[in-house]
């Protein structure tokens, strides 16, 4: 019988390849990745005459690893042509400072620093040192420029030349030691307290120095005459350059530099870098060396974390000041002991200390006049529009957000400007979706841009600053299109046709758009159109290899289900046209946790997407689930993980798991699911906490510990260790491994940064401890947390494959 269901199998495998034309739908062909499906177009912009479009991109034959190419064509959509390398350095830039005319665009590139002119597309290199120059941005007369180089911010006059240095920033020097002390006498000294100097000797060790160099200018007239002309130069300097220059101290370093739009001061963000803590390290066995070599990896969560802060450095004393963002916070009481004792100090009266706060870098208004910080706590509870009075350091708060469990959602980082100039706008999830707000700078309540169960996903200013072009899911969470807005606000007019994803650039003179779009079934392309509600679009690339197109990909539907608490939890649905009651099934969780894989985009997961059509062609149903904490449904959606993953989302996939025995016909004892890595972890956390649902399941790279992962996504969601031990010990499926039941795959790349490979070694001992033996283990020695090798990709997917025709 099983000779014969193979067989079967096999025949229907060649008729539905026959149906399909010449594509072999196998592991090797499928995990060629954009070897098949090709290479997303990216980084489009336009020429300064709004003439042509640029981009990167490279052909489907082309290795992962190799550098993107730089391509061009006109607006219509015509005239597609690969630039030189030589060409290429001649391109727009992809990112850059535009000066205020907008004539031109400032911009670094190998540590170098070149001005691309807009009216005439030429580029001029301005610096080429040996030292690296970055973040170049243009003064407000647009005939200079301020950048940064070994930590100090410079001013050039593109004219003449003319280099100003603003800053003195210096590191604490450190002092030479001590010399150690000699032995006395022939059996030398013990220990104890340093020996006095006797009466009319110069001291001993470093103060001698100091004791010659006084007496050397008291004796001789030359030496005196020497150190006086010194002190006087000394002096003249100090007077035509009065600038302090600013130490740092140990364990400090700054980042961004800003200078102010009155050239008066330069904002600075400080760091101070946790004491105590302490980095991972990932080995990396694979090596041109042939030795094995250490990659430095990140602290983990709950380890001190560096504090930052701003300055305002004066230009012309060097005197510094430190922005006061205003907020406090009080610490408990400290009481005296219980028992009497009058030696005892009195309860301690709290006082307020400076809470932690990170401070993003001053937003100015057009005409310099104003600035505003975007600000949020160091637990991410808070949120800040701060107005800035650089004079003082003072701020004033425009608006608060808080949030009990984390701050986030799209656009959690906008703020700049409407056209006015007396209103900020930012988005925020005050509603509960994330939506466009304005704030006046005086002070009186924001007011609504938009507003609505669904999300702005990001927001952009015409030139002239008189349109808002906002892109939104305001047609449905499946669907991401651009629309256009007054520039202070008003109605939306949709201006992309397609459903799916768009990503668009408007044309500097804003009559076309650039829309690099995709759909369920159709890899990202890049298209034109003209800038008018609902146009027509021009496909202008075409990415995959042309077998890609030899299948037929399927629009794979959107389904919901109900889960256990009521909520409608939206899945993709892959099932065989020929399902049969009683068949296998699988459950496939994505990773990131805050992820949207339910739309109508071509999916993140290419790979996986292929993968299910083969899974389907062999009888299996597959769903593809947001479960809760995923993007695209509003806050309370997005934090409904907080203080416990592996709580509500978990809930969710095993309620999927339900949904394909009662709805699709699915076998409940055949059900198995896989993922990878916050997908690995939630395969885990199904195996060991649920295991009569699943009957087998494949763990990709997986978090198996969150008090070994990261502090800046792991604290926000769980706390920290020290302060939530609790939150950890039930969200950590290390906690849970003796509950193993059903057949388990776990695979990890050995040089993965991000979920480092010790997580999974952790667990293997636990396995090994707890004596299951329903496990397997498989090593990818030269992958990091994404893979990009095609035969390690097979290689993992036919072990799945593998797993899931045993076990299912």
């Amino acid at each position: 019988m099983r000779k014969l269901l193979l067989f079967s199998l096999a025949a229907i495998a060649l008729v539905l390849h026959a149906q399909n034309g010449r594509f072999a739908l196998t592991i090797d062909n499928i995990m060629r990745g954009p070897g098949l499906v090709g290479y997303e177009p990216a980084q489009a912009r336009w020429s300064g005459d709004s003439r042509q479009i640029y981009f990167q991109w490279k052909q489907a034959l082309q290795k992962e690893d190799a550098p993107m190419d730089t391509y061009v064509v006109n607006r219509d959509g015509s005239g597609l042509r690969k630039l030189s390398d030589e060409e290429a350095k001649l391109a727009p830039p992809a990112f850059g400072d535009a000066s205020k005319d907008k004539r031109s665009v400032v911009y670094a590139r190998d540590g170098d620093i070149f001005v691309y002119d807009n009216p005439t597309g030429k580029v001029r290199q301005i610096t080429k040192t040996s030292e690296s120059e970055s973040n170049p941005r243009f003064l407000a007369d647009g005939k200079r420029i301020a950048f940064t180089r070994a930590n100090n911010l410079y001013v050039l006059s593109l004219e003449d030349g003319a280099l100003a240095q603003m800053t003195d920033i210096r590191s604490e020097a450190g002092g030479a030691a001590a010399p150690a002390a000699a032995g006395g006498g022939r059996g030398g000294r013990g220990g104890g307290a340093a020996p006095v100097a006797a009466a009319g000797q110069p001291p001993r060790g470093t103060d001698s120095q100091e004791w010659l160099k006084k007496e050397q200018k008291e004796l001789l007239e030359v030496i005196k005459e020497k150190a006086s002309r010194r002190e006087e130069d000394e002096a003249k300097r100090k007077k035509e350059n009065p600038r302090k220059p600013f130490t740092l101290q140990a364990r400090q370093s700054v980042g961004a530099m800003q200078l102010s739009p009155d050239e008066k001061s330069v904002i600075v963000t400080v760091s101070d870098s946790g004491a105590g803590s302490r980095n991972t390290i990932v080995p990396n066995y694979v090596t041109e060396s042939a030795y094995t070599e250490d990659i430095p990896g990140r602290s983990n969560v709950g380890d001190a974390q560096s504090r930052l802060r701003m300055a305002i450095l004066d230009v012309a004393t060097g005197d510094v000041k430190y922005v006061d963002h205003g907020q406090k916070m009080t610490p408990p009481v400290t009481t005296a002991t219980e028992k009497m004792d009058t030696t005892s100090p009195p309860a301690r009266t709290p006082t307020a200390q400076d809470r932690d706060v990170r401070l993003l870098e001053p937003v100015w208004s057009a005409d310099g006049s104003k600035a505003v910080i975007l600000a949020r706590s160091g637990d991410n509870k808070d949120r800040w529009v701060l107005a800035l009075d650089p004079a003082t350091g003072k701020t004033r708060v425009l608006a608060h957000d808080h949030d009990a469990a984390w701050v986030g959602g799209p656009g959690a980082n906008t703020i700049g400007w409407l056209k006015s100039d007396h209103e900020v706008y930012f988005q925020s999830e005050r509603t509960g979706y994330s939506h466009l707000y304005a704030v006046a700078f005086d002070g009186h309540e924001a007011r609504a841009l938009t507003e609505g169960k669904w999300e702005v996903l990001g927001v952009r200013q015409s030139l002239d600053r008189s349109k808002l072009y906002v892109t939104a899911t305001k047609e449905s969470p499946y669907d991401q299109h651009l629309y256009e807005m007054p520039g202070d606000g008003g109605p939306m007019t949709r201006l992309t046709e397609a459903k799916g994803r768009h990503v668009t650039v408007v044309s500097p003179d804003d009559r076309s758009i650039a829309d690099i779009y995709s759909y369920t079934n159709k890899p990202p392309e890049l298209y034109v159109q003209e800038n008018r509600a609902l146009a027509d679009s021009r496909k202008v690339t075409n990415s995959p290899a042309p077998e890609f197109w030899e299948y037929k990909w399927q629009d794979a539907p959107i389904v919901e289900f109900t889960a256990r608490d009521g909520a409608k939890v939206p899945a993709r649905l892959f099932k065989p046209a020929n399902a049969r009651r009683g068949g296998p099934g699988v459950v496939f969780v994505h990773g990131a946790g805050y992820l949207q894989n339910v739309d109508r985009k071509w999916s993140t997961y290419s790979h996986e997407y292929m993968f299910h059509h083969l899974l389907m062609e062999r009888g299996f149903t597959v769903i593809d689930v947001d479960y809760r904490g995923s993007a695209g449904y509003g806050r309370d959606w997005r934090t409904a993980i907080y203080e416990h993953m592996g709580g509500k989302d978990l809930d969710d996939i095993v309620d999927a798991a339900k949904y394909l025995a009662s709805a699709q016909g699915v076998d409940p004892k055949k059900i198995g699911l896989y993922g990878g890595s916050y997908g690995g972890f939630m395969t885990l956390m199904a195996m060991f906490t649920t295991p009569d649902v699943f009957a087998a399941g494949a763990a990709l790279r997986p978090v198996t510990d969150w008090a070994y992962y990261n502090h800046g996504y792991t604290s926000d969601i769980l706390n920290v260790p020290q302060s939530d031990p609790e939150a950890y010990r039930k969200s950590s499926p290390i906690y849970f491994a003796q509950n193993l039941k059903g057949a388990l795959l776990i695979c990890h790349g050995m040089v993965d940064t991000n979920v480092e490979f010790q997580d999974t070694v952790r667990l293997v001992q636990r396995l090994i401890e707890l004596r299951k033996e329903n496990w397997e283990l498989a090593v990818f020695p030269v992958e990091n947390h994404g893979f990009v090798q095609p035969t390690s990709w097979a290689d993992e997917y036919k072990r799945i494959l593998k797993l899931f025709e045993k076990n299912l």
